[in-house]
C-alpha cells in the first residue's frame, strides 16, 4: 500500500519490536517523519537506525512526565505532531489463572500500560494537535480479546475493552475538532510474544495451537505487516471520514463460530 505521508510527523509507541516496529517502518517508507519510542531504549535505537528522517526516544507510557517531555521535544524538533499510534502494550505469561487467583499487582501493571498508557499518550498528543489547529490522527491498538474476552486473561481483557470504548469516547470528543480517533483489534499475530506462548518450539501453550486456530476461518496467525497496513490506512488522508471505528485484523476470528455444534 502506497500512501503520501510526506510532511507528516508520526509517533509510534512500542516501536522497538513486533507490530510497533513494522508500523513505524511502514509509516516512514510512505514519507512520514517517524518518532520511534519504546520503554526499551536499546531496542528502539536499533529499530530506528538507518530509517530516513527517524528519531528514537525511550518512553515509558506509565510515566506522564516523561510523556510530556517527549511530546514537547517532538513538536520542537519537527514543528508538529500529526499521527499517534498507541501500540505499546503488555500481557502476562506467568499468571494465566482465573480471577480468584489473579494477582492484584499484575492487574495494576497491565492496566497501567495497556489502558492508562493509552489515555496518557493520547491526552498529551491531543493537546499538541489542538494547539497546531491542523488536525491529526490517533490510532489505538486494542485486541480481539477486548471484544470477545478469553479465559485466564481478566486484566488484559478489561484493559483492551477499555481501549475500545476509550477510542469511541475520544472520537466523539475530538473528531469535530479535526482529530480522528480509531482502533485496530488484532487477533493472533505472529510476534515474539505469541511465539513464546503458542508458535515457538518451546511455546508455553504450543499444544493448544490447533484449538486456537480452529476458531480462525483463515486457519493461520496473522503477520505484523497485515496489522500495520490497516494502521497505515487509518493514518492516511484517504481515511478522512473514518472516526470511532474498530477494525478487526483477526482472520475472521470474531465473525462467528467456525465449528459445527
Amino acid at each position: 500500500m502506497n500512501i503520501d505521508l510526506n510532511g507528516k510527523v508520526a509517533l509510534v509507541t512500542g516501536a522497538g519490536r513486533g507490530i510497533g516496529r513494522v508500523t513505524a517502518d511502514l509509516l516512514a517508507s510512505n514519507g512520514a517523519a517517524v518518532v520511534y519510542t519504546d520503554v526499551d531504549h536499546s531496542a528502539v535505537l536499533d529499530a530506528a537506525q538507518g530509517v530516513r528522517g527517524a528519531s528514537a526516544f525511550a518512553v515509558d507510557v506509565t510515566d506522564e512526565a516523561q510523556i510530556e517531555q517527549v511530546i514537547a521535544r517532538v513538536v520542537a524538533q519537527h514543528g508538529s505532531l500529526d499521527i499517534l499510534i498507541n501500540n505499546a502494550g503488555t500481557n502476562t505469561l506467568h499468571h494465566r489463572v482465573t480471577i480468584d487467583e489473579f494477582p492484584r499487582s499484575e492487574w495494576d501493571r497491565l492496566l497501567a500500560v495497556d489502558l492508562t498508557g493509552v489515555y496518557s499518550m493520547s491526552r498529551a498528543a491531543a493537546r499538541a494537535m489542538l494547539r497546531q489547529n491542523s488536525g491529526g490522527r490517533i490510532v489505538n491498538i486494542a485486541s480481539v480479546v477486548g471484544l470477545v474476552p478469553l479465559r485466564l486473561q481478566c486484566a488484559f481483557a478489561a484493559a483492551k475493552a477499555g481501549v475500545v470504548n476509550l477510542t469511541k469516547a475520544m472520537a466523539i470528543e475530538l473528531g469535530g475538532r479535526g482529530i480522528l480517533v480509531n482502533c485496530v483489534a488484532p487477533g493472533s499475530i505472529l510476534t515474539e510474544g505469541t511465539r513464546q506462548l503458542f508458535y515457538g518450539e518451546n511455546g508455553k501453550f504450543k499444544d493448544s495451537v490447533s484449538q486456537l486456530l480452529a476458531h480462525v476461518p483463515l486457519g493461520r496467525p496473522g503477520t505484523p505487516e497485515e496489522v500495520a497496513n490497516c494502521i497505515l490506512f487509518l493514518a492516511a488522508p484517504e481515511s478522512s471520514y473514518v472516526n470511532g471505528a474498530v477494525f478487526t485484523v483477526d482472520g475472521g476470528w470474531t465473525a462467528g463460530y467456525t465449528r459445527e455444534f
